[in-house]
């Protein structure tokens, strides 16, 4: 049976990460996953948490209401705004009297939050609601030999005391895909460390010192591929390589995936059709696809 979920795009995947978009829209349909394109979301409000923390719920609180308006789930792609969201939902859940307040703000679009929507992210879709087994079987060029590197990022696994898609401490769910995939996932020392994505707007050399150590050290350690599963993180390891090379003085040369791009390959789908000739990192030398 077919499971609809509202696509909650966020700012960056429509604007920037295209091949992020393109790779979901290839894959989930395999699994009898529908994506529903809503109108009127907005930004989730994260980027201006620091600036005004009632702006930010208010914008997360109006995209869930959205999302409850055409009686749909969010999946939401984008880590940061799956956290932006997901402490919305904790947040209005424990506070009835801010709930209120948000919801007269939200009366000026006809709009009402009641938190009775869930929300998931690409993680938690993949490994818990279709399961490990379901894309084991679905696989059609097995990943043999191919060592990957999983990268979480910060948004997804962190605060743990909210719930999110993984464990904080030791993520597995992204290696137990890879493993079905016939890959072989590789533990590095700074599998839990930031892409540095945080930094970048005030403080760019510091961002970029955090990209390129990483991906040195990945590189170091004979790794064939980084694969993530945010668009922010994508942004700094993908595109921003080159440039995270200078900063930290190494010629990075690290093929860089998102987690449904090499699922996609993995099911037989086109490279191109999956966003491949969108990534700035040396995708081709994986020879896959």
């Amino acid at each position: 049976m077919k499971k609809k979920y509202g696509l909650y795009p966020g700012c960056l995947m429509p604007t920037e990460q295209y091949a992020y978009e393109l790779s979901l829209r290839e894959v989930l349909p395999l699994f009898h996953i529908e994506l529903v394109d809503i109108t009127g979301f907005s930004c989730c409000g994260e980027p201006m948490k620091s600036v005004n923390q009632l702006m930010t719920l208010y914008l997360s609180a109006r995209n869930l209401a959205i999302g409850e308006k055409h009686n749909l789930d969010l999946f939401i792609p984008c880590a940061m705004c799956h956290l932006a969201l997901s402490e919305c939902k904790n947040v209005l859940a424990n506070n009835s009297e801010l709930r209120d307040r948000i919801n007269s703000m939200l009366a000026a679009e006809e709009l009402v939050y009641t938190g009775s929507g869930t929300i998931v992210h690409t993680v938690d879709l993949l490994y818990d609601i279709i399961g490990v087994d379901a894309i084991k079987e679905k696989v059609q060029k097995p990943l043999t030999g191919v060592k990957v590197a999983a990268h979480y990022g910060c948004h997804l696994i962190r605060p743990s005391e909210i719930g999110r898609p993984d464990n904080a401490e030791n993520p597995q769910k992204i290696e137990q895909i890879l493993q079905a995939l016939g890959a072989e996932p590789v533990y590095y020392p700074s599998k839990l460390d930031c892409c540095g994505a945080p930094l970048l707007a005030n403080l760019p050399d510091p961002a970029l010192t955090k990209t390129g150590q990483k991906l040195q050290a990945i590189q170091e350690q004979g790794i064939d591929v980084l694969v993530d599963v945010c668009p922010w993180c994508h942004k700094m390891f993908d595109a921003r390589q080159a440039k995270a090379g200078e900063i930290v003085a190494a010629k990075l040369d690290v093929p860089v995936l998102y987690l449904t791009q090499i699922l996609g390959l993995a099911l037989g789908i086109n490279g191109e059709k999956l966003g491949l000739t969108l990534n700035a990192s040396p995708v081709q030398k994986l020879n896959i696809g």
